[in-house]
């Protein structure tokens, strides 16, 4: 019993390190079958902790309650820094789009300190709170279903509602981005809600963060060439950063 308990263990750690795990890597990081390792997995998803993925697992909704809150609470200066850079690009009076994860929060954070007249259409439930607070801005949220884990708005009627709408930016962030500048993402719904924003607006800015580069997720989202200017947290890898230069994108780092 201890022994599958220190292995449960480690199987949470490594999908937490890594955001996905395939049933094969952890048999071999772990020296057991990939029978062993399936049984693991069934019994983590019962408690909630683990949730089956193509073929490997990803962390469930009790242990992303957990990381949502330490991922907001981790690096707050360096979220803060890019929001800053994000907003001042803004003028007054825009309408923007703005989407799910704890930088865009920030982003809106930023944005209600100095700016006016905005209008904001959203699938996020927490920049809605925020940006609500301001008697001179309008704020429209999305229709769908509200994932528990971070206050996300997802599903068909997300991308209906905002296929109504025509904005002047939008405001996105990305999970995971390859070394060819790939944009990926663990949600296939959330996906596709970011492909209705970036195909809706005439400016469109990513968000990104360092320790973005080199993770797994499994949903392509965009190039990261698809966008008008990115703002990270560091610099990017070089290969990312030449094809930003080549494009033609600026790319604004908070550590520069």
């Amino acid at each position: 019993m201890r022994h599958k308990r220190q292995r449960h263990e480690k199987i949470i750690r490594l999908v937490r390190e890594r955001s996905f795990m395939p049933v094969e890597a952890l048999a071999s990081e772990l020296d057991v079958t990939p029978q062993t390792i399936r049984r693991d997995i069934g019994e983590l998803c019962a408690d909630g902790l683990l949730q089956r993925y193509h073929g490997g697992a990803t962390l469930g909704d009790a242990a992303l309650n957990d990381t949502y809150l330490l991922q907001k609470k981790r690096q707050q200066n360096e979220k803060a820094h890019i929001a800053d850079l994000i907003a001042a690009e803004i003028p007054d009076g825009s309408s923007l789009f703005m989407s799910i994860g704890a930088t865009i929060e920030a982003v809106a954070a930023a944005l209600i300190k100095n700016h006016r007249n905005l209008r904001i259409i959203t699938n996020n439930i927490h920049v809605a709170a925020l940006a609500s607070g301001r008697s001179d801005y309008t704020v429209i949220i999305t229709s769908g279903v509200v994932r528990p884990v971070d206050g996300g708005i997802t599903g068909v009627a997300t991308v209906d509602f905002i296929n109504q709408f025509k904005a002047d930016y939008a405001i996105l962030g990305s999970s995971s981005i390859e070394a060819d500048g790939s944009l990926l993402d663990f949600d296939f719904k959330e996906v596709s809600v970011m492909q209705a924003m970036m195909q809706n607006a005439r400016t469109r800015y990513l968000s990104v963060e360092h320790n973005q580069t080199g993770r797994t997720a499994l949903v392509r989202v965009a190039a990261i060439t698809e966008f008008d200017k990115v703002f990270s947290d560091r610099p990017l890898p070089a290969a990312v950063e030449k094809q930003l230069q080549d494009g033609g994108i600026p790319l604004y780092s908070a550590e520069r």
